[in-house]
């Protein structure tokens, strides 16, 4: 209420006087008093009024397109990122003991692109004194249902094989101890991670980028929108103080019905 008396009775009428300066220096004589020079002017103000509504209506098809493409965006998360976390069921915690690692001699496949080396890692579940493959996250269990992880494809075979050879030796350097584990005795009873790849935080940062986005061509549609509105109410203000009325309770009485007037006309 109080920011809707403040555009009544200050900015509103000053824009109404700052019009009327304008158009008395377009009909001035003293103004090269031709009327050309009106013709000029009232042509300039046109085009500028026209170079406005262009504009506006740019602006207006940013923030269409910035939601579309949220939408596009959100449809992509969802599917890599949003999905996979609901899926995985890896939350149940124990303790892993390091029991044995071996590295296969055939090679196996590397997402369709190239081999690589397998490492297994055997480990020996405290809980229910299990064995069980040891996998670095829920991606390995599905690409490779014994190896430890899955490398770099693209890698050359030495260097695949001399990353294989120093995992092992750490993972040497190791046996016999206990470590955090996870599992999914449902789906997945003879395999445990270390860790969760799409967790809940990594989910939501990937939301938050699309709702950003989504929030930024909203706001600048509505932003936009209520600039046309209050420039419709101006115009038609100070059409009705140019008439010469004073402000009084009439004139406050057809303020508030011009606001409820474009309110309800204006396409939001």
């Amino acid at each position: 209420m109080m920011c809707l008396m403040f555009i009544l009775y200050v900015l509103i009428p000053y824009v109404c006087v700052r019009r009327r300066e304008l158009l008395h220096r377009v009909t001035s004589p003293e103004n090269e008093g031709s009327g050309i020079a009106e013709g000029q002017e009232e042509q300039r103000l046109r085009t500028q009024k026209s170079v406005a509504s262009i504009g506006e209506e740019r602006a207006i098809l940013l923030g269409f397109s910035m939601m579309a493409f949220s939408v596009l965006m959100f449809f992509v998360v969802g599917i890599t990122t949003v999905k996979p976390h609901v899926n995985s069921k890896w939350e149940e915690e124990d303790s892993c003991v390091l029991l044995q690692t071996e590295i296969l001699d055939e090679w196996v496949d590397c997402r369709g692109v190239s081999s690589m080396p397998c490492l297994v890692v055997t480990i020996n579940l405290t809980h229910s004194n299990q064995k069980a493959f040891l996998h670095f996250d829920e991606e390995s269990v599905l690409l490779t249902p014994k190896c430890l992880y899955v490398h770099k494809c693209k890698m050359d075979q030495s260097e695949l094989e001399g990353e294989v050879l120093k995992v092992k030796s750490n993972l040497d350097s190791q046996l016999g101890s206990a470590s955090s584990c996870l599992k999914d005795r449902a789906r997945h009873p003879g395999d445990v991670i270390l860790s969760r790849k799409y967790t809940l935080k990594r989910t939501l940062y990937a939301i938050l980028w699309p709702s950003l986005m989504l929030a930024g061509g909203a706001l600048l549609v509505v932003l936009v929108k209520m600039t046309q509105c209050l420039a419709h109410l101006s115009a038609q203000i100070c059409s009705v103080m140019a008439g010469g009325r004073r402000t009084s309770r009439y004139t406050l009485g057809k303020f508030y019905k011009l606001i409820q007037r474009s309110a309800v006309s204006s396409p939001m």
